[in-house]
Order: structure tokens, then C-alpha cells, then sequence
């Protein structure tokens, strides 16, 4: 099965269930491996973001059940938790796009219970997506490219950005040698949305749970901290800071709502690390 574009370029679409649209300046990119979406998965298995997953679902059940047939679109989107999340807020007749530069990400988003259309792409390439044709489009712990995410989007459309906070992970950060959060990355956040996005609501959510050495691994494993330390190295990290029982861990996000200002343009756009 091929997918064909207006300009009559073709994409195969891989056994696994996902088209690739990257080419050679994006290959090289970094992307999320097999192993960090496997440990983000166990993350999420265990509970730890449910917060989160449920305040995605309630600000896309919001901004989004007033359309037939919506569509939830995801960049950035890791292995399709939150996309499932949102397309299952909005009914049956929701359909869900999700994009990342992983190939394993794309895996996992096509072959989800339930699987969703996956692509792998790099979207500061811009969206492989027409105008005006997204109900609620989703940023969540991923880069956002303002111009595009305003393109795509129905004038009636949502954007949901979800943003860690200063706090985030706060008890593991150190021990574990965790990347920082920058302390004015909301700020920046408003600043980046602000000429293309109105916010229309921006709460924090948080929740502090307990997680065994496993899973303290895997917050470290499933992210762009796992570049910079070996696999060994975080479990032995884990261990020493947990032990054999528990710990608590805060969960703390921002999540901001936006509808669209203006028309977006297709972005030329600066490479973010958000």
C-alpha cells in the first residue's frame, strides 16, 4: 500500500502499520528508540500520568464534541497515549493523526488498542496535513511549531499544550542526573504561541505518586535524559535512591488551551527543544 502527494511523490506504508515521510536532511534527526517508547510505555502502565491522560481527555471532550467526525492530531506524540485518550473523549466517529520522528513511536500508534494512523515526520518540515482540517490538535512534552499547528486547525479549532513544570519530577531530577526543566519555559511557552494562539485557559495539574526503583528507571528511560547516561547506570542510580520500597514523585504540568488568532502559514520555523 502507497500513500501519493499532490506533487506525485509516493510513500510506502511499512508492514508495522505507519508511512515514514522523512527524507534525507531528517533522518539523521535524533528519535526516540525502542527502548525508551518500551519504558515510557511501562510508565504509563503503571498509572504514573494518569492525571495528565485524564486532563488531555477533559479539555479535548471540552473544545472538541461539537463537530461530526472530528480529528485529533498529535505531534510529537510518542507512543499514542494521549492521542487514544483524546479520540476516546470524543466518541466513535473521532478519528486520530499521530506524528513523531520515532519509527518505534509510529509502531506503537499504529498497532494501539485502538490503532491510529501514524506517521513519521518532522514537523518543522511543516504538517503533512491540509488546512483547516484538525478539530483539537495536541503538544504534549513535545516541541511545537505555532504556524503549522495555526494552519491545520479548524477556526473553531483547539490546541492543548501540555508543559512540565519547574516541580516536575522534582524528587528524582538530581539523584538520577535527570536534563532540567528551564524555570521560564511557561513563559516561553505563551511567548512562542502568542502571534498564531488566544489562550482561552492555562491550569496547572499535579499529583504526587509513589514508584518503586523500576519505574524510577524508566522515567529516566523513556526521555532525552537516557542519551547521555547508560542503561546500566540509571538502574543503578534507581536502586540506590530507592531501595526495595517506594518513593513519591510529583507529576506537575501546565496545560493550556488556545484557539487559533489568524490563519496560520506554513512555518519556516527555528528547530525548539520543548
Amino acid at each position: 500500500m502507497s500513500l501519493r502527494c499532490d506533487n506525485g511523490h509516493t510513500f510506502d506504508v511499512a508492514r508495522q502499520g505507519y508511512v515514514s515521510l522523512l527524507d534525507g536532511r531528517s533522518a539523521s534527526l535524533r528519535a526516540d528508540t525502542a527502548a525508551m517508547v518500551a519504558a515510557r510505555a511501562r510508565v504509563h502502565d503503571t498509572g504514573f500520568f494518569t492525571c495528565v491522560v485524564d486532563a488531555v481527555a477533559d479539555r479535548t471532550r471540552r473544545f472538541g464534541t461539537d463537530v461530526p467526525r472530528p480529528v485529533v492530531l498529535d505531534a510529537g506524540a510518542g507512543g499514542g497515549h494521549y492521542l487514544r485518550a483524546a479520540v476516546a473523549a470524543l466518541g466513535d466517529d473521532a478519528r486520530g493523526i499521530g506524528i513523531d520522528l520515532s519509527k518505534y513511536c509510529a509502531r506503537a500508534i499504529a498497532r494501539g488498542t485502538p490503532p491510529h494512523a501514524a506517521i513519521v515526520a518532522d514537523i518543522w518540515r511543516g504538517l503533512p496535513m491540509a488546512d483547516e482540517g484538525v478539530t483539537v490538535a495536541l503538544s504534549v512534552f513535545a516541541p511545537r511549531n505555532g504556524a503549522e499547528f495555526a494552519r491545520v486547525l479548524r477556526p473553531d479549532g483547539a490546541l492543548i499544550v501540555v508543559s512540565p513544570e519547574a516541580d516536575h519530577l522534582a524528587e528524582v531530577v538530581g539523584p538520577m542526573k535527570m536534563l532540567r526543566v528551564d524555570a521560564a519555559k511557561s513563559e516561553r511557552l505563551h511567548a512562542a504561541l502568542d502571534e498564531h494562539f488566544e489562550v482561552i485557559e492555562s491550569a496547572p495539574v499535579r499529583a504526587v505518586v509513589d514508584v518503586d526503583a523500576a519505574t524510577v528507571g524508566d522515567l529516566v528511560a523513556m526521555g532525552p535524559s537516557a542519551f547521555h547516561s547508560e542503561e546500566s547506570d540509571i538502574r543503578s542510580r534507581a536502586a540506590d535512591l530507592v531501595g526495595t520500597g517506594t518513593i513519591p514523585v510529583a507529576v506537575s504540568v501546565l496545560v493550556t488551551t488556545c484557539r487559533p488568532k489568524v490563519r496560520g502559514r506554513r512555518a519556516v520555523a527555528q528547530r525548539s527543544t520543548d
